[in-house]
């Protein structure tokens, strides 16, 4: 079933490249520009997905496994995440589908990122993550909904019936969503149409990874660093390599297909220099907070993940503090 991913990150790339949707864009332009378009994108999406994971796994189709807290990784990870998502030009999914398009920047962001992910996971830099799993704290769940042994999650906290808790969420998410005034952004795919769609292939993403044996849906760390051990040590190509490669795939289809595919250069070379310097810090705090924007701020966040959503506020105060040094002090 690892092929599964495949087809999956063919429709996620899709939906990214169509919709232009990037966090490091979302978190930045809500602050410094004051455009809440992607981010009220990716808060009704979360509402969307926090309920229907929730159904579908009571129904037995999924079973939700949200990432253990970890005070280290989950703050100083995630921060260290969110200036390299500025500094790359780009969040994890996005350097990723933007590889799709042509964009020569963002290869070089997101082959330092995955480089960088793999030597902190399992390389050279392999005993910075050995430190920061010690800080690991997972829960016993009683309900069947989810991993046996995870990470806590708002339900816990709250002690509410999980579904309850999720609507509750999904309420306070979607009364800024929809109470707000929305910036006007012209794209292919509407803020709208982009949540639900990624709202519902978040879980036929996770149905498809659990079914392949990973228990986890909709990631993009994780691909990266399958991708590069597959060229460094053989291991074969699981659900989310495959999906890294879909999402590229389906970038570039969507790209060609809307006369957006172009091999662009930055005018000044030495972009490649920060671009990669981004990466690198993305690669790192990545593996630090056990997940990337996608892993955490996308499908952690929609279990109400304590990790994740303390991961994301880290992931958004990294990204203003970067943010700020680079343009917001001019």
């Amino acid at each position: 079933m690892s092929w599964t991913g495949l087809l999956i990150g063919v429709i996620f790339g899709f939906i990214l490249q169509r919709g232009r949707i990037c966090f490091n864009s979302a978190y930045r332009d809500l602050v410094f520009f004051k455009d809440n378009y992607l981010f009220k994108l990716y808060t009704f999406t979360l509402g969307l997905q926090a309920i229907l994971f929730v159904v579908f796994a009571q129904l037995g189709v999924i079973t939700l496994n949200p990432k253990p807290f970890n005070i280290v990784g989950n703050t100083l990870g995630a921060f260290i995440f969110g200036l390299g998502m500025v500094l790359a030009g780009g969040c994890a999914s996005g350097v990723t589908y933007r590889s799709g398009e042509g964009m020569t920047t963002a290869w070089m962001a997101a082959i330092m990122y995955g480089l960088t992910a793999t030597a902190t996971k399992n390389g050279a830099l392999s005993f910075i993550s050995t430190w920061v799993d010690k800080f690991n704290v997972n829960v016993q769940h009683t309900s069947n909904i989810y991993n046996a042994n995870s990470g806590l999650t708002l339900a816990d906290v709250f002690k509410l019936n999980p579904l309850v808790m999720a609507i509750i969420f999904a309420v306070v998410l979607w009364i800024y969503t929809f109470a707000t005034k929305t910036t006007e952004r012209s794209t292919k795919l509407s803020w709208k149409v982009s949540a639900v769609l990624l709202a519902i292939l978040a879980v036929f993403a996770w149905w498809t990874s659990q079914k392949s044996g990973r228990m986890y849906g909709l990631g993009i760390t994780g691909g990266w660093i399958n991708l590069f051990s597959g060229f460094t040590s053989g291991k074969p190509l699981n659900w989310e390599g495959f999906e890294i490669i879909g999402i590229i795939i389906g970038a570039a289809i969507s790209a060609a297909a809307g006369k957006e595919f172009k091999l662009r250069m930055p005018k000044n070379p030495i972009t490649y220099v920060q671009v990669m310097v981004g990466g690198f810090l993305m690669g790192v705090g990545a593996v630090m907070a056990s997940g990337c924007n996608i892993g955490h701020a996308l499908t952690g966040v929609a279990q109400m993940s304590i990790a994740s959503i303390v991961s994301t506020i880290f992931f958004m105060l990294g990204n203003w503090t970067m943010a700020w040094f680079l343009f917001g002090r001019k």
